[in-house]
């Protein structure tokens, strides 16, 4: 059915005059039920389309949405992209890839996306949900339960383009949360426990996920502000990977074309300490990350940013990579309702030897981060401020859970002095281990 409507739009807006068009189609069900006191509060059923045209006339391009597959619809659809693509401003970057650059491999067989076994009854996930609940209730401290959840999903995405491109692949989830407090009044402190996989054999028991939820929050029972000053900072591996988003939002493409990054001038420089790699592989077999293409047609594949802590390239799509005179890293990405833009897959930072608690015991005086809230980040200098929480570590040891504070810095001046643990979940898309960051400042009491 994907590959009917995809061509079907193609066909109508070649009707209604584009020079050039690509069509997406998300074909998804999805499946969530969340409870509270042990009973169902809510529970959703998610069925339809989603239908994405990005038309071209020259060097002009417009991209609208729907979610309506009828030919009479699909032919609206087309003029009105049409006759937007006529009023826009010319970019003469834009266009489709040539058809000696698209991707020879046009589906995901092998890569282990999609979990064939019967979609969950509603009545399982209702059980994950309460397991999960009453398993984080059941830790001691624990005053009540947030959230509590699972769900399932299932998608199939369908990308054809009138340069002869045409690939697609589904993909499923499955998840359980729970989210638990600790306290009352002013005093309350919460923290979570999440998992999600592809392949619902893969998922933990949700006994467990509850149970991990329920400790994590009784362990933040009586925080406070940490001391105010230059500390060494340890960034959870919940949370480690935001400091590697802030460095490939700033090699990304559109940041570097527009000259607003604050790693405009790091190509061939270090960037990392020596000995890091920062690798992207969007074809690990049986991650949520993972494509064989990307979206314009072009191959992914690995894709060295980082080697021994030197910046390699900049993370490109077509247009962004045309703009800086370059090739496109296949990194392109969309919805149905926008044209495509540079995105990363699948990251690992190479793995240090220490364990999380041998940098906590290394750190000496410090703060352990557990949970970043809101952010400041100037993207021309790399000036870096955030709300943190988490706990007080002294003389090597987590002395109690602390709360209230900012941590700032500069971020060319942080990734340079990280040191790595050993303890990135080998599942996810993103792999970051717990980072050590020498040097803070920090604002607490």
């Amino acid at each position: 059915m994907t590959h009917d409507i995809a061509q079907a739009l193609l066909d109508a807006a070649r009707k209604a005059g584009a020079d050039a068009a690509d069509a997406m189609v998300i074909d998804g069900t999805a499946v969530s039920i969340d409870v509270r006191e042990g009973r169902l509060e809510q529970a959703e059923r998610a069925e339809g389309l989603d239908l994405g045209l990005r038309v071209l006339i020259g060097k002009r391009q417009a991209c609208v949405s729907s979610s309506d597959a009828k030919p009479e619809a699909l032919a609206e659809m087309a003029a009105r992209a049409v006759a937007m693509a006529r009023e826009a401003p010319e970019d003469p970057y834009i266009g489709l890839a040539d058809p000696a650059q698209l991707a020879e491999r046009r589906d995901a067989e092998g890569l282990e996306l999609v979990d064939n076994s019967p979609e969950p009854e509603p009545e399982a996930l209702l059980d994950d949900a309460c397991r999960a609940e009453a398993a984080a209730r059941a830790v001691r401290g624990i005053t009540q339960i947030d959230q509590a959840g699972a769900s399932y999903s299932r998608r199939t995405i369908r990308l054809a383009a009138s340069n002869g491109f045409e690939g697609g692949y589904a993909r499923t989830s499955r998840s359980t949360f729970c989210v638990a407090i600790t306290g009352e009044g002013t005093a309350m402190e919460r923290d979570w426990a999440s998992e999600s996989r592809i392949f619902q054999a893969d998922l933990p028991d949700a006994d467990s996920i509850g149970t991990e939820a329920g400790t994590r929050a009784a362990a933040r029972f009586g925080s406070r502000k940490p001391p105010s000053g230059r500390f060494p900072v340890l960034y959870d591996e919940r949370v480690s990977s935001s400091l590697i988003g802030h460095l490939t939002s700033a090699i990304n493409g559109v940041s570097i074309s527009r000259g607003s990054s604050w790693l405009l001038d790091a190509m061939g420089k270090a960037v990392l300490p020596d000995g890091f790699d920062l690798i992207e592989d969007p074809l690990r077999v049986r991650i949520p990350g993972t494509r064989p293409f990307d979206a314009e047609g072009l191959a992914t594949g690995r894709n060295p940013l980082v080697t021994g802590g030197v910046l390699q390239r900049w993370v490109l799509d077509l247009a962004t990579a045309r703009k800086l005179g370059l090739d496109s890293t296949a990194n392109a990405s969309r919805g149905p309702s926008a044209p495509p833009s540079p995105s990363l897959s699948n990251l690992t930072l190479t793995p240090g030897t220490a364990s999380r608690e041998d940098l906590v015991r290394d750190m000496g005086t410090g703060l352990l981060v557990t949970s970043l809230i809101g952010s400041t980040i100037n993207p021309t200098t790399g000036d870096y401020s955030r709300g943190a929480s988490g706990f007080w570590v002294e003389n090597g040891q987590i002395a109690y859970p602390v709360n209230e504070c900012t941590i700032a810095g500069n971020l060319r001046d942080m990734l340079m002095r990280m040191t790595r643990a050993n303890d990135a979940r080998p599942y996810l898309s993103t792999l970051v281990p717990s980072l050590l960051v020498e040097g803070l400042t920090i604002a607490g009491a």
